[in-house]
């Protein structure tokens, strides 16, 4: 199936692990420029090189998306350096945070870089004719499948999908589509769940026993969710939140 993004401009954020990184490849690997940020310069510049040696156009910086003038100068800049930009992905997250603090920190994290993505990178499609804006969301931003404390990472999540929500219903008229993507547990090594599966067992255990598929989800299987869905291909798709968990949640999906 051809997905149309053949010439496409991309920019993800968080892109240098886990399924940033993974869909910053699959974009590339699809024939789209790519664009993507992360705080650790020299672990920017290594993947940047490593596809600029397979011949992918790409635009790379160290930032920190939780500073608002540096994740909008990113996104100028990329715009620029691109010639315009098609598709952007909003995937850094603050993760679940302990303390007082985590409310502050999620919000700078999780919600408000996709606020500010969304404010700057409007008129950057809309001067493309259109585009496709993904919002990563998670399944703990609307369902509970085990008894858990409030914390500021489900909270935030859920608002994310609403943001997303009221931001594709204003923008569909301008050609550009917001949808967003909600993975359940995901498992790769240096990832949250890597950490602990190796640091506390029996939580992993307890959590992958409540997957009806029997395992926890790939990075390269969300994003595969996430560049379908920013694709042409997917061009009705506006407001939707798929969900990528291996049927973990409970709720009915209308």
């Amino acid at each position: 199936m051809d997905l149309g993004l053949s010439g496409k401009r991309a920019l993800v954020t968080g892109g240098t692990r886990g399924i940033g990184r993974a869909t910053v490849e699959l974009l590339a690997a699809e024939g789209a420029s790519v664009a993507f940020c992360a705080r650790g310069a020299e672990a920017v510049e290594a993947f940047a090189e490593e596809l600029r040696g397979q011949g992918v156009t790409v635009f790379a910086r160290a930032i920190d998306v939780s500073k608002e003038d540096e994740l909008k100068g990113f996104i100028r800049d990329a715009a620029e350096a691109l010639g315009g930009l098609d598709i952007l992905v909003s995937n850094v997250t603050g993760g679940s945070l302990k303390g007082p603090e985590q409310w502050q920190q999620s919000l700078e994290l999780d919600l408000l870089p996709l606020v500010h993505l969304i404010d700057e990178g409007t008129p950057i499609l809309e001067a493309a004719g259109g585009g496709s804006i993904i919002a990563l969301s998670s399944t703990f931003g609307f369902d509970n499948v085990w008894p858990s404390s409030p914390n500021s990472y489900g909270a935030f999540k859920a608002a994310i999908v609403r943001h997303a929500s009221a931001a594709a219903h204003a923008l569909a008229s301008k050609g550009i589509r917001v949808n967003t993507v909600s993975p359940g547990p995901v498992y790769f090594e240096d990832g949250d769940w890597g950490k602990i599966k190796a640091g506390r067992p029996e939580v992993y255990e307890k959590v992958l026993g409540s997957i009806p598929l029997g395992r926890m989800g790939k990075p390269e299987e969300v994003a595969a969710a996430i560049v379908g869905l920013a694709s042409p291909a997917f061009g009705y798709c506006v407001g939707t939140n798929v969900v990528c968990d291996g049927g973990m949640t409970v709720r009915t999906q209308y």
